[in-house]
């Protein structure tokens, strides 16, 4: 199956190219030199787990092209996306000698795309950053767009920066080692664009659903694609989250970020976070922006058929009211969620404390 290239193009900065394909991961040393012709040094920074498979295929490829490589292996797990272990990394850049001259790649899924990404757009004020996914949730969504960031004790994501990769390589034969956690995972992210981006993309979801649950490698492709496409429209757009369009990104993230905190992070992969939260998001936007009650009933269904079924867990509201508070798409106290009308057609609401403490004991009763 050939690969296929969608770009993320920008008003005021470099476009760069997104490649989805089967082994193109073989060629990531090329496009390094292509991407970053300034680069004489490459650092891989990759997890526990992704390194025994391909770390080697990685490595050569970028020593193929002349390029002085070296690599960090970090622990895997969310864990890692902490201060202790980007100063560690820090560290580890000074010590190789990494000039402003170095490119990173961040071999891996969300959290060493995070990770590495932050430690690029950081050392020595930003050097060359490639992305290379390894995860269908990271192809589908953090490797795209250009937000890079480490869990604070108070919340995810908190310290970051927006850092563009200068070339992202989604090599979907590498999502054959994937776990069913993980592709569900990603499955989340991936009905969260579909319902966000419209009837096109949600209905041929719908559609073919049963296909990507089952991994078939040419509707993995073209939901990968999809999700890629819509994303690059909406980072296009509002790189930066300013005019408000980039929010829509954050369907199904209020409640879930709330949930992953206080399960312990790790306990519930993100996707199946986020696929909780849109299920809440959506009943709110039945009682908020008349929503159709239909539409629950499709995405549900949905959700159900890509293995993301709802969660057992289950908090007091008070408690998932104080996780809230700390997520950062919150304004002036106000905890904001985004709230689908119908397919496509969303807007960013503040619920107040009163009425969300009403859906909240709704919800905690249907565990």
């Amino acid at each position: 199956m050939p690969s296929t290239k969608v770009v993320v193009n920008f008003a005021d900065k470099p476009s760069y190219d997104v490649r989805v394909g089967a082994g193109i991961l073989q060629a990531v040393g090329q496009r390094v030199r292509a991407t970053c012709p300034q680069a004489h040094q490459a650092l891989v920074i990759t997890d526990s787990n992704v390194a025994p498979l391909y770390l080697d295929a990685a490595v050569s490829s970028l020593k193929a092209e002349g390029l002085r490589t070296s690599s960090i292996t970090i622990p895997a797990g969310e864990e890692s996306k902490s201060v202790a272990c980007l100063s560690e990394i820090w560290q580890a850049m000074a010590q190789k000698g990494l000039d402003r001259s170095a490119c990173v790649v961040a071999l891996g899924g969300g959290v060493v795309g995070d990770l590495a990404g932050f430690a690029a757009a950081t050392y020595m004020r930003g050097i060359g950053f490639v992305q290379a996914p390894t995860s269908l949730l990271a192809m589908v969504d953090s490797s795209v767009g250009g937000k890079t960031a480490i869990d604070l004790p108070a919340g995810k994501n908190l310290a970051g920066a927006f850092y563009q990769p200068a070339y992202v390589c989604a090599d979907t034969s590498t999502l054959a080692t994937l776990n069913q956690r993980e592709w569900a995972c990603g499955c989340g992210e991936i009905a969260k664009s579909a319902v966000i981006g419209g009837d096109d993309f949600f209905f041929w979801l719908v559609e073919h659903a049963s296909r990507l649950a089952e991994r078939d490698p040419e509707v993995v492709n073209e939901a990968i694609v999809r999700s890629v496409v819509f994303k690059a429209d909406v980072v296009a757009a509002d790189e930066q989250e300013r005019s408000g369009t980039r929010e829509c990104l954050n369907y199904g993230h209020t409640l879930g970020h709330a949930i992953e905190k206080l399960a312990g992070y790790g306990v519930y992969s993100h996707g199946a976070a986020v696929a909780e939260g849109m299920r809440f998001a959506l009943r709110l936007g039945v009682a908020l922006a008349d929503a159709p009650i239909d539409l629950v009933h499709e995405q549900d269904a949905l959700l159900d058929s890509l293995g993301l079924e709802p969660l057992a867990f289950s908090a007091s509201p008070s408690q998932i009211i104080d996780a809230m508070r700390s997520d950062k798409k919150n304004r002036d106290g106000q905890i904001r969620f985004v709230i689908p009308s119908d397919v496509g057609a969303w807007s960013v609401l503040p619920v107040e404390e009163d009425i969300l403490r009403e859906h909240l004991d709704a919800w905690s009763r249907s565990k």
